[in-house]
């Protein structure tokens, strides 16, 4: 179940962390609430596509500072992800619970082929993202005032932020390599 926890991190997190986003695209089949998140940012533009490998195909090479998706990730969707994200470019993806180490460590290794650093995050009801950026952290580099400025939100701030990198020493000794921050 998505509800406002899971929107607001979702969006927020990366868009709080990249230091100029301006094209985002959201990869869902259902991305209302997402949208919505999204458009309490000035002067960002967002693009939707479903969660489907034809229209991601479809996407102009380094076109996006930001992708946030819903879609279940293998490499060859990956790749794709890192051909449209800009140089500095940050996905946040959905994925296996965090119990699931051999399916996360696949797709982290992937990962680590295209971003430098790679972190679960907590985005609400026991469940985590993953952040994949390529450059900025999402614990040192998080843009302060913006994250203080944005209104109308229930949960996030630049408090929660940081805190929803915090993972226990069994998720770290699980990924213990694998894990890039």
């Amino acid at each position: 179940m998505k509800d406002f926890i899971y929107n607001e991190m979702m969006v927020h997190t990366p868009l709080c962390t990249n230091k100029n986003p301006e094209n985002i695209l959201i990869v869902s089949d259902d991305a209302a609430g997402l949208i919505a998140q999204v458009q309490k940012h000035e002067s960002v533009s967002c693009d939707v596509i479903s969660a489907n490998m034809n229209a991601l195909r479809e996407l102009k090479d380094a076109a996006y500072d930001v992708v946030i998706s819903e879609m279940e990730s293998d490499a060859a969707v990956l790749a794709h992800y890192n051909r449209i994200l800009k140089e500095d470019g940050l996905l946040v993806s959905t994925h296996a619970p965090l119990d699931d180490i051999d399916a996360n460590t696949k797709m982290m290794e992937v990962l680590a082929k295209y971003t430098k650093i790679i972190m679960p995050f907590a985005i609400g009801n026991g469940q985590t993202a993953l952040l994949a950026s390529k450059e900025y952290h999402p614990t040192a580099d998080i843009i302060l005032h913006r994250a203080d400025m944005l209104d109308d939100l229930e949960y996030y701030n630049c408090d929660v932020h940081p805190a929803a990198f915090a993972m226990g020493n069994n998720v770290r000794k699980d990924y213990l390599g694998v894990i890039k921050n």
